[in-house]
């Protein structure tokens, strides 16, 4: 491993790359009641680490090797270092990415390597990509520039470690790396344990993708049938036999994370930097929270490295979605609550102030209602009182936070028709979106209407798109239109819209 050492040294990376700063999250260390400091790898003019390793591989051919040209795999940000080195260097290459890669990384190749790059998008995975990659190198006689177990590019990965121990000379409890075939945490591991062996290094893969975890537990590589595609830039079915080996030696432990902390950290990291990572540049800062509150720790310095940011923008919308159920911060529950005059009112009326971010109902038969609903709680403990407040007062009530089924299609498709609600009436409102707007609204209207349907989402608005069906009879129009008129919100009458007829009508 000494040899590491001096190649970390003496790797050829400024010439390209930044020294990144190492910044304090000041929201995120009062809420762990640790110093999380992150290492800003997004900041690199590809918005991503991988710069170093691809760099420091290349500017050591030879000038036959560099004419010959090279070729990689990667699953866009390795493609992207090597695309901008190939354009500094004056050589050719040839990038293969899987068919799965985000656009956003694709474009950023291209405009990165401008004409010294030839794209190729091959296969659904990395794993396919490499090994069509392997068959041109084979065919055009190039330089294969392997993403992670290569010992160049693991140094070049590892002037990252270098980096922190010289800009954090106090001490470090531990160092987070996210891990897809190993490179980086190889690189971290290899530097942090000969020169402050103390600092524990820590590696956090997905629990879809985790195959280095599964490798050191059985303490040889092993290959996955499949990987979660949500990180893709550690979605690796195989890990290194070089970044194994240095790992086994090095890494402390790897924790798991799911979906839902990866988008939580991607909203931690903004609220304190207002910078946007990618799901696998947030898996360090998902593990260092995961790691720190299993252990309890207190007082302790997190060092989190935020390996990238190529994010595709309609991903946000997901990570916002998930973002707050993964801390544990949103509630979905399903209420069965009685179909009777006041009911849904009684129901409303037991959430209390708290902040609703989803509410969908639909009238089903004239006994019972089902009511699905998103709430905004501090931690899971109050979930769970919630829960338990809810049937004390005799409303079955259902915990399905942690439902997968739920989260991803059930609350987008509760509705449906109701040939049993006579006398229907469909409204658009905007509601204010501050707490009681929703109980203004109940207790101002005919308590003997019933609600046949209501559904609202907290879009982040000043205002809250809710949609509401009534049952009025003809002879309540009148009392209708000044309950209206005096509520004091925008309204529209969507009862004769073509989408209500057709699905909901």
């Amino acid at each position: 491993m000494d040899s590491y050492l001096k190649r970390i040294l003496n790797a050829k990376v400024y010439d390209v790359a930044n020294e990144t700063p190492l910044e304090v999250a000041p929201n995120l260390s009062a809420r762990t009641g640790n110093t999380v400091l992150l290492k800003r790898e997004d900041m690199q003019q590809v918005f991503s680490f991988k710069l170093r390793g691809a760099y420091n591989k290349m500017a050591q051919l030879t000038p036959e090797q560099l004419k010959r040209g090279v070729v990689t795999a990667s699953a866009g940000n390795h493609a992207q270092g090597v695309a901008f080195c190939a354009q500094r260097l004056g050589c050719k290459a040839i990038i293969v990415m899987p068919t799965t890669t985000p656009q956003v990384k694709i474009d950023a190749v291209k405009h990165f390597g401008q004409r010294a790059v030839e794209s190729v998008l091959h296969g659904d995975s990395y794993s396919e990509a490499y090994d069509h990659a392997l068959t041109l190198e084979k065919k055009h006689q190039l330089t294969f520039v392997h993403p992670f177990d290569d010992p160049d590019v693991i140094a070049g990965q590892g002037t990252i470690g270098m980096e922190i121990l010289r800009q954090h000379q106090a001490p470090i409890h531990a160092i987070f790396c996210p891990i897809g075939g190993g490179g980086l945490i190889s690189g971290v591991a290899a530097y942090v344990k000969q020169v402050r062996p103390d600092i524990k290094v820590i590696g956090v893969q997905t629990t879809d993708s985790d195959a280095m975890y599964r490798s050191l537990k059985a303490k040889k590589r092993l290959q996955l049938a499949d990987v979660g595609l949500f990180a893709d830039g550690t979605a690796v079915k195989q890990v290194g036999a070089e970044t194994l080996r240095i790992c086994k030696k090095y890494v402390d432990e790897i924790v798991l994370v799911d979906t839902d902390a990866v988008c939580a950290a991607i909203k931690d990291v903004f609220q304190d930097t207002r910078s946007i990572l990618e799901p696998s540049g947030a898996m360090a800062v998902a593990g260092a929270k995961l790691y720190a509150a299993r252990e309890n720790l207190k007082g302790e310095t997190l060092v989190a490295i935020a390996t990238g940011a190529n994010m595709n923008f309609d991903r946000l919308r997901f990570v916002a979605e998930r973002a707050e159920i993964g801390e544990k911060r949103e509630a979905i529950i399903a209420v069965t609550i009685p179909e009777t005059p006041g009911s849904f009112r009684k129901f409303c009326a037991l959430l209390g102030k708290r902040n609703i971010t989803e509410f969908n109902y639909r009238y089903a038969d004239s006994k019972v209602a089902h009511v699905f609903v998103g709430i905004q709680v501090r931690d899971q403990m109050e979930t769970s009182e919630l829960v338990g407040k809810l049937q004390r007062n005799k409303l079955a009530t259902l915990d399905l936070s942690d439902n997968e089924m739920a989260k991803l299609h059930v609350r987008h498709l509760v509705g449906g028709r109701a040939p049993e609600a006579k006398d229907e009436i469909m409204f658009r409102f905007e509601f204010p979106e501050r707490p009681g707007a929703l109980m203004n609204f109940l207790n101002s209207m005919n308590h003997s209407w019933k609600i046949s349907l209501f559904h609202y989402r907290n879009h982040g608005a000043d205002y809250g798109r809710v949609l509401v069906g009534m049952q009025v009879p003809h002879h309540d129009k009148k009392a209708l239109k000044i309950f209206l008129d005096t509520l004091g919100y925008r309204y529209w009458d969507e009862s004769d819209n073509p989408a209500y007829r057709l699905f909901l009508g």
